[in-house]
């Protein structure tokens, strides 16, 4: 028999004297309810502190990448520089070259000049027709000729002196400017030579940058892992937990409704007393029964109304979902949709959907429609960021389609979807509704 059986059974047994209650369910002690809560607290402070070592690991990771961002666009930087240094150190060599063919091709000139000054000079020297010289004069017909020779001797050697220096120039000039061209190939090759070296530098830093962030990576994988580990012990802790309450509940209604028994073995016998004694002409006596009623209005404090309201839905654990099932009485078969729920036969089975488990856990508080969305108003809504105990928490975009009551720690109770049972689970908070509703405190 399963829980949410079990539990029907306990609140709905027949009041007739020949009624049974079943024999008591385990009725763990306080002190191993107290060691599986300190058990479940302990995980919940080592899910805690891995909690806010792995948002230490994550923002130094952050910072981390940032970094790498950083060095790989200073490593980009370098690359560049070390292409625009090198493009002006080709540059460089080429000017060199060009400078130098230069100064080379003006001496080639002037070393062709100096010749055929020389040979001028020889020729005109062994013609007898160099300037100066008295063959050169002899011959003339005439004064007229003779100054003629002797102003073409002159221009012509004077023009050949003239261009020998102004080729001397031009030569120093281009020597000039292949020194200079010299000196700035020295310098482009230095540039080079340094942004060769600020390369490696960046490369290097770049290296280190993504070693450090490849190994905060891996630490930060490690605290996920072991966060992950400790979540479901916490889990584990937790269900252990909500199972020996459960069981504690389950026991605590199992002697309540023994004690309704002997109370109504005790009615009928007082009553059949009481018609034995009476005329016999007197009506007949009639019997009690019919169907149990919820369990009574809680009292005591609030926070132990809302322990006996989440005790109430923890005994339900497991119990299958039924799409429109569920009353204060416990589980009840569920209805008909037209689809998903058909699909999994949830008109066949006998169990919870997320809104009857709600009308189930505060029976005896407050009695709830069977629609999330008028529970969803049924009490006090507080902000998501005040939500505590005992609250029951919404889920809808158009339209509130589920409800949950939370346990505090993150973690809440809810019958969730077809197929499904009820369950403990973490809460989510896509599409959660921002108040979460109170009806106890």
């Amino acid at each position: 028999m399963g829980i949410g059986a079990l539990a029907l059974v306990v609140v709905s047994v027949a009041t007739g004297p020949a009624a049974a209650v079943p024999p008591p369910p385990p009725n763990p002690s306080d002190s191993e309810i107290s060691a599986s809560q300190r058990d479940a607290n302990a995980k919940a402070g080592e899910v805690g502190q891995l909690t806010n070592q792995l948002a230490e690991a994550e923002s130094r990771l952050d910072e981390l990448q940032s970094t790498v961002e950083l060095r790989m666009e200073e490593a980009n930087k370098a690359l560049v520089d070390l292409q625009a240094a090198q493009e002006a150190a080709d540059q460089a060599q080429r000017d060199a070259d060009a400078a130098k063919r230069e100064a080379d091709a003006a001496q080639a000139q002037i070393d062709a000049a100096r010749a055929n000054l020389d040979a001028f000079i020889s020729s005109s020297y062994q013609q007898g027709s160099t300037m100066g010289s008295i063959s050169a004069y002899l011959g003339a017909t005439s004064p007229k000729d003779l100054l003629a020779r002797a102003q073409l001797l002159e221009a012509v050697s004077g023009s050949q002196l003239n261009a020998l220096e102004m080729m001397q120039q031009a030569q120093t000039d281009k020597s000039n400017k292949d020194a200079a061209a010299r000196q700035a190939l020295e310098l482009a090759q230095q540039a080079q030579d340094q942004a060769a070296q600020a390369k490696i530098t960046a490369d290097s830093a770049q290296a280190a940058a993504v070693q450090a962030q490849q190994s905060q990576a891996a630490q930060n994988a490690q605290l996920v892992a072991q966060k992950t580990t400790v979540e479901q012990q916490l889990y584990q802790a937790q269900q252990r937990v909500s199972g020996l309450q459960g069981q504690r509940q389950r026991y605590d209604d199992w002697l309540a409704q023994k004690q309704r028994e002997d109370e109504e073995q005790a009615r009928q016998a007082a009553l059949a007393a009481a018609n034995a004694a009476a005329s016999s002409s007197s009506s007949s006596p009639s019997g009690g029964g019919g169907r149990p009623s919820p369990p009574p209005a809680a009292s005591g404090s609030s926070s132990q109304t809302i322990e006996r309201v989440i005790a109430r839905a923890m005994s339900q654990l497991g119990v299958p979902y039924a799409w429109g099932g569920g009353n204060a009485y416990g589980p009840t078969r569920g209805i008909r949709d037209g689809g998903v729920a058909d699909a999994y036969g949830d008109y066949r089975k006998v169990g919870f959907d997320c809104s009857g488990l709600m009308i189930y856990a505060f029976a005896g508080v407050k009695s709830l429609p069977h629609y999330s969305g008028y529970q969803y108003t049924s009490g006090r809504r507080v902000p998501l960021a005040q939500m505590r105990r005992g609250d029951m928490l919404f889920w809808g975009r158009g339209g509130i389609h589920h409800v949950a009551l939370y346990l505090g720690n993150g973690m809440m109770i809810e019958a969730p979807q077809s197929g499904l049972t009820v369950r403990v689970a973490r809460v989510r908070y896509g599409d959660i509704m921002p108040f979460a509703t109170r009806l106890v405190g």
